[in-house]
């Protein structure tokens, strides 16, 4: 009989261990991002207001997106944890159970929707080709006077495949990283890069030998460049989807702009 007791006791001490750390598992919301994609996210070694440490004890992260990260993870009552991931691995850490959720700067595009459930976006941006200042192509005012010239673009992402929507370009192979595409064009291996404004402004403040141009009404390149939180597949009806969209509604667009303002600002020179 004491045995018996003893055996049940074993059991239930076991449960209740188990059951603990269910519970610190879901008090903590897991957020993965490249780190290296500035001013929406990178990777610091200095602990500020805005730093998170990254899982690993690799550094901090840093940028819009985690500012926002620690938004949404307040209003749901959680821990933040970032991990670092490649852009390439993001989709499949976040289906595996690895990360909750990708707040990295990503597009909803349909491709994307195959395996990721999006929420409504969370900043709007506008596409634009970085270039050196001493060229020509600073003046140029539509994407099709990069006809016959070097663009390059980031592997697996819009940056990419806006690309081809000028005619004659030569479509250079992509990079993995944004700074791999800046390094590219200062090398003068690309003639221009395309770019988010919030990603051109912080590499242009960052590099005073590069610049940003703008093209006029409908010469621009044809790219939905809002971005969204990423959640995991079949989850959209859930409690938990419902909750993070509740808590990015409650983020104010004039604070949004604001978060990004303060990242463009305070973001690095190099990642």
């Amino acid at each position: 009989m004491k045995f018996m007791r003893l055996a049940l006791a074993v059991l239930l001490a076991l449960s209740l261990a188990g059951c603990g750390l269910a519970n610190k598992k879901e008090e903590t919301f897991t957020v993965g991002m490249e780190a290296a994609y500035q001013p929406f996210n990178w990777q610091t070694s200095k602990k500020t207001d805005t730093s998170v440490p990254l899982e690993g004890g690799a550094g901090y992260a840093d940028g819009y997106d985690v500012v926002m990260s620690q938004k949404i993870a307040k209003a749901l009552g959680k821990k933040l944890v970032i991990k670092k991931i490649s852009w390439d691995g993001l989709s499949s850490a976040l289906n595996s159970g690895e990360i909750d959720a990708i707040i990295a700067g990503m597009t909803a595009n349909k491709e994307r929707e195959k395996g990721v459930d999006f929420t409504t976006p969370y900043y709007q941006s506008e596409m634009v080709m970085i270039v050196r200042k001493d060229s020509p192509q600073a003046s140029y005012k539509s994407i099709q006077q990069f006809t016959g010239q070097k663009v390059m673009g980031q592997k697996n992402t819009n940056y990419d495949t806006v690309i081809d929507q000028i005619k004659g370009v030569k479509h250079q192979t992509p990079k993995a990283t944004y700074p791999e595409l800046v390094l590219a064009l200062q090398n003068k291996d690309a003639d221009a890069v395309p770019a988010e404004l919030p990603v051109a402004n912080g590499i242009v403040k960052a590099n005073k030998n590069l610049a940003i141009v703008h093209f006029d009404k409908n010469k621009g390149f044809d790219i939905d460049t809002s971005v969204s939180i990423g959640l995991k597949e079949g989850t959209r009806g859930s409690d938990n989807f419902k909750q993070i969209q509740k808590a990015l509604d409650s983020i104010s667009q004039k604070e949004r702009l604001k978060i990004m303002e303060d990242a463009v600002n305070r973001a690095p020179s190099t990642n």
